[in-house]
């Protein structure tokens, strides 16, 4: 009897990419295809779909590939859960950029084997994604957070002053919500300017950003901070300095390409889940002017060390500059869900941070933004071979310009 083989997605955008992955997936036995629900994209994608579940469905069932399809039942990342303790598969299979712990622990429990592909075109034809798709459409830049994250927040900055550090990314991967990296901010972008960032001055586009995010009508009384705006508006690698206030005292930027090449051969991202509803990661913070000292002399080395391409002092820095930021907030790595008493052990990413720190070749790791989930940033002594050598990883491109 052929194994029953499983995959699951959103097949939105059905391209000749999905159609090459499905044949790839069918070689290991009859494939059934789990399908996120609209109400699924819509709260885990923060939009609508294109077409309607049961067009997917009906898209996916006609591929000569598939035995079977299924809208999932679940949601969120892992909405796929109810389909596959119903169908009980002999083999899940995802892509490489869709792979991540979660998926893989979820599927050892179950006794079920994880295949990861690498995304490949038919002979003939060009590769194809869903991001590849989106990205001719939309190519708003991202940013990564490197070191200082939450000075940029008064109510940590009127201790001790300090600097955060970003770097600009071209959005050659899927940016997903939730997860750390500015998204929010992006997606108010994308209100005034869908395909690309206007072409003025950095400096003062990131100004006119946090502004209109920041609307003084604004319902939830959050702040969004301004390395966001200014992380993503700032092309190469930025740091801004704050002392008590929202907007920095000054912004100072590097462009060198020495500098940034080498950057990007020493970064890498691990896909995590995102950061679940409800979840909290201000939930016990414990902040005084040590820590927020700290986290300050992080920043000041990680920048040296930067500038200065020393690889063993970046990865010291970037490893201080996150202890110095789960000390006042260790809701970021064991966040708390919905107003409970405590953090539950599932939600934890400390798991995901015990398995790559001990990775051979990772030197430091952190997560972006706010952190609680989303992805795991890493330094590493080379990206392109820690690339080969786990499917998952993520490497990036610094926008020049």
């Amino acid at each position: 009897m052929p194994k029953k083989v499983f995959v699951s997605g959103c097949y939105d955008l059905l391209h000749s990419g999905h159609v090459e992955f499905f044949r790839q997936a069918s070689q290991f036995g009859d494939l059934y295809v789990g399908i996120g629900s609209d109400a699924t994209v819509l709260h885990y994608k923060n939009h609508k779909t294109l077409y309607p579940e049961q067009e997917r469905l009906f898209m996916v069932k006609s591929i000569k590939y598939v035995k079977d399809a299924f809208i999932n039942q679940g949601d969120g990342v892992m909405d796929f859960i109810p389909t596959v303790e119903a169908l009980k598969p002999d083999v899940f299979v995802v892509n490489a950029d869709g792979s991540n712990e979660q998926k893989r622990r979820f599927c050892e429990e179950r006794g079920i084997e994880y295949v990861v592909l690498q995304r490949t075109p038919a002979s003939g034809l060009k590769a194809r994604s869903s991001t590849d798709l989106k990205a001719e459409s939309s190519r708003i830049p991202t940013r990564l957070d490197l070191a200082g994250t939450w000075i940029d927040q008064p109510y940590v900055s009127y201790l001790a002053p300090g600097w955060a550090i970003t770097i600009s990314l071209e959005p050659t991967f899927e940016v997903r919500e939730r997860c750390g990296l500015s998204t929010s901010t992006r997606n108010m972008i994308k209100k005034i300017w869908p395909v690309k960032l206007p072409d003025m001055e950095p400096e003062m586009l990131a100004k006119l950003v946090f502004c209109f995010e920041n609307d003084p009508e604004r319902s939830d009384g959050i702040i969004s901070g301004a390395q966001d705006s200014i992380g993503i508006c700032m092309p190469g690698l930025a740091r801004h300095y704050y002392n008590n206030r929202f907007w920095p005292e000054k912004i100072e930027s590097c462009t060198d390409e020495k500098v940034l090449a080498w950057l990007e051969g020493h970064l890498a991202m691990i896909p995590l889940s995102p950061r679940k509803p409800g979840c909290s990661v201000i939930a016990g913070r414990d902040i005084n002017e040590d820590k927020v000292n700290d986290l300050a002399d992080a920043a000041d080395d990680c920048w040296k060390a930067i500038l200065a391409m020393d690889l063993n002092a970046f990865a010291a820095a970037y490893r201080a500059s996150f202890a110095a930021q789960i000390a006042m907030f260790p809701a970021m790595v064991n966040p708390v869900v919905n107003g409970e008493a405590e953090p539950r052990p599932e939600n934890s990413v400390q798991p995901a941070i015990d398995r790559w720190s001990a990775e051979p070749g990772v030197l430091a790791w952190k997560m972006p933004g706010a952190g609680g989930g989303g992805y795991l940033a890493l330094v590493v002594d080379d990206a392109a071979s820690f690339a080969a050598a786990h499917e998952e990883a993520i490497t990036l491109t610094i926008r020049r310009k």
